[in-house]
């Protein structure tokens, strides 16, 4: 008797853990179905700002849900990122990041977080150069001359750029190490400030992005001589590199890209990134983009894994061989 009960109950077990098996599995809803959120270090109306509000509507179109743009500008990035790490890491809460995150790590004495190991990257959105300028009735015709100048009479020429730390500033210093030039660097709490400088000719030559000097090259006020990245860019293909100009192995790329949390579900980081590769080749994307000195570009993960590790280490011996403090 007792063999048969338990004969009966193993049988029945086996019929439950059968129909179990055989159950269809609850499928994931389709990422997004709600509102996602994505953090900006910068303030409205700049460069990075204009870049992924562009990218967000089309998120928004290619994935049926709306991307919010939320500025957070300031501290060097510490506020969006802990804005971005306070969120679940679901997928709706995403920031970017750029070159002068990768500046930020040997720049920053502590940073209160770890893009490499906080944040997984999604893709990168565009790169862009920086363009060295003259005032357009400087006797400099080319990067060469300039160059030649400084050779011939050490430390009398002046190089403009933004605050002492930033990506501009250190572009500066780069290049005075690599051309072996005494230069004096002049900051500057902005662009406009830099440029009225430069168009008094208190300063001899600035550093800074197309998009910010854009109004004094369409004016007509200033003057391109050399682009910082290892190819001329698409966007003013008629300025030589710096390389060009005889500096070799010069690269100064700067780029903006978009991350998610650690943690974030791999399925979500591949859709994203499907939709990026997407949405950064149509050529409206492109030509918006463009028109701001960026060159659309989307990366694999890895990729851009591989551009936050190795920017890193090249700032950091940039600043230490320039001896630039801890801030």
């Amino acid at each position: 008797m007792f063999g048969t009960v338990t004969r009966r109950s193993l049988l029945a077990l086996a019929m439950v853990a059968g129909l179990g098996a055989s159950a269809p599995v609850q499928a994931q809803p389709a990422y997004p179905t709600r509102p996602v959120k994505v953090v900006v270090p910068f303030g409205a109306g700049g460069v990075a700002d204009i870049t992924i509000r562009i990218v967000s509507e089309k998120l928004s179109e290619n994935l049926g849900q709306r991307f919010i743009v939320e500025n957070m500008p300031g501290a060097g990035g510490i506020t969006a990122a802990r804005a971005a790490l306070s969120g679940a890491p679901d997928g709706y809460t995403l920031t970017m990041l750029t070159n002068g995150t990768a500046i930020s790590v040997p720049l920053f004495a502590k940073l209160p977080f770890d893009p490499q190991s906080d944040f997984v990257p999604v893709s990168t959105l565009g790169t862009f150069d920086f363009l060295f300028v003259v005032n357009a009735d400087s006797n400099f015709k080319s990067l060469k001359d300039f160059l030649q100048q400084a050779k011939d009479k050490p430390g009398t020429l002046n190089v403009a750029t933004v605050a002492v730390g930033s990506s501009q500033h250190l572009s500066s210093v780069l290049f005075k190490s690599e051309a072996g030039v005494d230069l004096v660097h002049v900051p500057f709490r902005s662009t406009p400030d830099a440029l009225v400088s430069l168009l008094r000719n208190d300063t001899h030559l600035l550093i800074d992005s197309q998009a910010a000097v854009k109004s004094g090259l369409e004016g007509k006020q200033v003057r391109a001589i050399a682009s910082s990245g290892p190819r001329r860019s698409a966007a003013m293909p008629d300025v030589p590199t710096v390389r060009e100009s005889g500096i070799e192995g010069f690269d100064v790329t700067s780029w903006n890209a978009l991350f998610a949390p650690k943690g974030t579900p791999q399925p979500i980081i591949d859709t994203l990134n499907k939709a990026l590769q997407d949405i950064l080749k149509a050529d409206d994307v492109k030509a918006r983009l463009l028109d701001l000195g960026i060159e659309a570009r989307s990366e694999t993960p890895a990729e851009l894994s591989e551009r936050l590790r190795s920017d890193i280490e090249k700032w950091r011996a940039v600043i230490e061989k320039a001896g630039i403090p801890k801030q």
